[in-house]
C-alpha cells in the first residue's frame, strides 16, 4: 500500500518520502518555512512537538536550519509525568536533538511539573498554556491504535479532552500499555493549529490511516479528530 491509495480528505495532502532521513529533512524543511511566515507576520512563532523516538531525525534536520530562534517558542503536544532528567522525559529528548547550537535561543515552555500528582500538574500546565499566543506550526504523530499526542482510546479523561470546543488546554492522560502518566494538549488546543503535519513512516503505521479515515469514532482512534485541512501528512515505507 502506498499514501496515494488512500481516499484522504479533502485539502489534506500528503507526501510520499523514499526513506525516513528524507522524510525528516523534507518536513524540517516546511516547518522551517511555516515559523518564519509566522515569524514575519506576527514578530513571533509557536512552534508545537511530539515526542518519542520517531521525531529524533527532524529534529536534528530543524535545529540546522536558518532561524531566528529567539523568537521561536517550543513546547510539547504532550509529555510523560516524569523529571526532565529522566530517560523518558520528551522535554529531556529536545534539549538533545533540537535545541542546540543556534537552536538553544528558543525559549521552550515545558508541561512537566513536580506537582503533587497528575491532576495538579495537569492543572499547572494547563494556565502557563493560556498564556500561549496561538499555535504557528503543530507536528504529530500516531501511534498504532491510533492515538495521536497522549490521547490513547479508553484513557479516562479521553471524552472531555476531545471535545471540539473544550476550554481547558491540558489534560491528565493515562495510556493503557506504556509506562508513566502522561499530560496531553486537548483536541480544542491542538487543533486550533494554523498549520499541522502528521509524519508517520512504515507500513503499520498507513494501516492505521487506513483505518482511521474508514471510521468516524473518535474515542476508538482519537487521531481522526485531526484528519481534516489544514493537514499535510509525511509518510516514508
Amino acid at each position: 500500500m502506498a499514501i496515494s491509495e488512500l481516499k484522504l480528505p479533502a485539502g489534506v495532502q500528503a507526501h510520499e518520502l523514499r526513506s525516513p532521513v528524507l522524510l525528516a529533512e523534507g518536513l524540517a524543511l516546511n516547518v522551517a518555512e511555516h515559523l518564519r511566515v509566522a515569524i514575519a507576520a506576527r514578530g513571533t512563532a509557536v512552534l508545537v512537538v511530539s515526542g518519542g523516538r520517531s521525531p529524533v531525525a527532524f529534529f536534528q534536520h530543524l535545529a540546522k536550519q536558518a532561524l531566528d530562534w529567539s523568537k521561536v517558542l517550543v513546547t510539547l503536544a504532550d509529555e510523560r509525568w516524569v523529571p526532565v532528567e529522566h530517560a523518558d522525559s520528551n522535554a529531556g529528548l529536545l534539549k538533545r536533538y533540537l535545541l542546540q547550537g543556534p537552536a538553544a535561543n528558543a525559549r521552550f515552555l515545558s508541561l512537566y511539573s513536580a506537582s503533587a500528582n497528575l491532576e495538579e500538574a495537569a492543572a499547572h500546565a494547563d494556565r502557563l498554556l493560556a498564556e500561549l499566543p496561538g499555535i504557528d506550526v503543530l507536528v504529530l504523530g500516531m501511534g498504532d491504535d491510533g492515538h495521536t499526542a497522549s490521547l490513547f482510546p479508553s484513557s479516562p479523561n479521553l471524552v472531555e479532552a476531545l471535545k471540539p470546543d473544550g476550554e481547558r488546554r491540558c489534560w491528565p492522560m493515562l495510556a493503557p500499555s506504556v509506562p508513566h502518566q502522561r499530560l496531553s494538549m486537548s483536541r480544542a488546543l491542538l487543533a486550533s493549529a494554523r498549520f499541522t503535519a502528521l509524519s508517520i513512516s512504515g507500513q503499520s503505521k498507513l494501516h492505521t490511516l487506513n483505518a482511521a479515515l474508514a471510521g468516524g469514532d473518535l474515542a476508538e482512534m482519537p487521531i481522526r479528530a485531526f484528519l481534516q485541512p489544514p493537514l499535510e501528512i509525511y509518510w516514508c515505507p
